[in-house]
């Protein structure tokens, strides 16, 4: 197979949704079908043994939600597939948020009883700006739901896109029936009993009897008066409008049920885009390009807490990765050598020994990484979108435990170097402040340290409304601000001056008062 061969059957998607739509669920029945696993896990609650295969960290099995990005990769119908499977919750919206930067389009879970909710409408927002191509699956048909019409309104006014049903529910809840198949005029019939993969039953003819014999009189002549109205209401499904992120093909099922999820895999397969170019400071890269480049969008630490071990997840942007070759670390300005480069299955891993553009790389780390850091093979240049946002919520942070000050230092180093939170140093009292978009990210924190670092810590109240990195060409101006503001200044992880602001009236004081300091918000500057 060609090199360009390779790059084309590559699909690299996130599936992206608010918490409880059924998102890992929706990746557990998608890995069924590539094989990579032969049983599914439930994620319903604490009470249910097994665990979903994406849910990995021992948090996550407790609580039954998904508090860090898992990359899945398998092989299926000839194409290569990267699954990165999100956090839903609000509170890990940052990690959501970069692993948007390393995939290709976007597979949207919505609950079709709730509709559209509130995480599902940023995380839109993001794929929006970024023009991510996204292909919308409403769930859990087989419980009481919403008119699938009014679903459709609703995700075209609060997504903002326009939408192009290509398959239909035949009723939902206990009057469930099946969907009927738009994209490939194929009818699957749906067996609650059963909770496995029915074939579809071709249909050239949706007026033919047979349909009637098979859902019922009554359940046929409203299906085929709702696909008179899908014509009539919505333009035929175009290819290009989907991958220009104009429209965004829907599909109806139900992922615990293994239903419906076949249909959404097939076309998603034929149409999603393989790999696309990559923008950074310096030019445009594509993935055909001969030289190898790519970039670092998070970093987990601990994949195997047995050898305190961290790994870099690296998205392959051009040319071909070779195990054991010397590649060029942007940020360093040094070459390094990769012996042991690692493909996923969630938490199980598989060296390799080459990735195309497209695949996730995971790098062994003893903490030469950071967050954006970009690879090459000699080229200097920065991958660009990859920010950390400035934290709303802060704490300090202190040892409970003084015989664990050293466990307690690299702990709250490594995890920060995961970009799950951000360390500020206080310049007037040197405390260790912790900053982070969520509340839950701090119990995260703790339950960590104390399980992985064998480290305890306590937090303590600070009153801190926005950190805000700040620069200056001006340094008298710049000098005479932290001399001014030097209880509320502080230093990042990276020595870089920070400016705490108590209260937004503070912050707006400070912006007027120094006209010649820029004040971020996002640490990408």
């Amino acid at each position: 197979m060609t090199f360009t061969d390779e790059i084309k059957r590559r699909r690299t998607f996130a599936i992206i949704s608010h918490p409880d739509a059924g998102k890992t669920t929706l990746t557990e029945k998608l890995l069924l079908f590539g094989g990579a696993i032969h049983v599914a896990g439930a994620v319903k609650s604490n009470k249910i043994k097994k665990t979903a295969t994406s849910d990995f960290m021992e948090i996550e099995k407790q609580r039954g939600i998904s508090v860090a990005t898992s990359v899945m990769g398998f092989e299926y119908d000839g194409y290569k597939v990267n699954i990165l499977d999100t956090p839903g919750h609000q509170d890990f919206q940052e990690d959501t948020f970069r692993t948007l930067t390393a995939v290709d389009s976007c597979i949207i879970v919505i609950d079709a009883a709730k509709g559209v909710e509130a995480q599902t409408r940023k995380l839109m927002e993001v794929c929006r700006m970024r023009k991510t191509p996204v292909m919308v699956f409403v769930n859990k048909l087989d419980r009481p739901c919403n008119d699938p019409f009014d679903l459709l309104d609703e995700i075209e006014k609060e997504l903002q896109i326009k939408v192009r049903p290509l398959s239909w529910p035949i009723g939902n809840g206990e009057l469930f029936k099946g969907v009927f198949n738009i994209y490939e005029n194929n009818l699957y019939l749906f067996q609650a009993s059963k909770q496995t993969i029915t074939e579809g039953v071709a249909i050239s003819n949706i007026n033919d009897k047979s349909v009637d014999e098979m859902i019922g009189d009554s359940a046929a002549a409203t299906l085929r008066e709702e696909l008179e109205t899908i014509e009539g209401v919505y333009p035929e499904f175009d290819v290009d409008s989907y991958l220009k992120a104009e429209v965004a093909p829907v599909f109806f099922g139900s992922a615990l049920n293994n239903f419906g999820v076949r249909e959404l895999l097939h076309c998603f397969l034929k149409i999603a885009p393989s790999p696309q170019p990559a923008t950074t400071d310096k030019r445009q890269v594509n993935p055909e390009e001969e030289k190898f480049s790519g970039f670092v969008f998070k970093i987990h630490a601990n994949m195997d807490p047995n050898h305190r071990n961290r790994i870099a997840f690296v998205k392959v942007c051009s040319g071909k990765f070779e195990r054991n070759k010397n590649y060029h670390h942007v940020r360093l300005n040094k070459d390094l050598k990769f012996s042991s480069p690692t493909a996923f299955m969630a938490d199980k891993k598989s060296i390799i020994d080459e990735a195309y553009p497209g695949d996730i790389v995971g790098i062994p780390d003893s903490g030469n990484f950071k967050i954006s850091d970009s690879l090459t093979e000699g080229e200097v240049m920065n991958f660009k979108g990859i920010p950390s946002f400035s934290p709303e919520l802060f704490r300090y942070i202190e040892n409970d435990d003084p015989m664990k000050q050293k466990q307690l230092a690299k702990g709250i180093d490594q995890l920060m170097d995961e970009g799950v939170a951000q360390l500020f140093v206080h310049q007037f009292n040197n405390r260790k402040i912790i900053g982070t978009v969520g509340a839950l990210q701090f119990e995260v924190i703790q339950y960590r340290l104390l399980h992985e670092y064998q480290a305890a810590c306590r937090y303590e109240p600070i009153a801190l409304y926005k950190a805000c990195w700040i620069e200056s060409d001006d340094e008298a101006e710049l000098a005479e601000f932290k001399k001014r503001k030097v209880q509320y200044m502080a230093k990042d992880k990276d020595g870089r001056d920070v400016f705490l602001a108590e209260s937004n009236y503070m912050l707006q004081m400070a912006l007027e008062g120094f006209k010649h300091i820029k004040f971020h918000f996002t640490s990408e500057f």
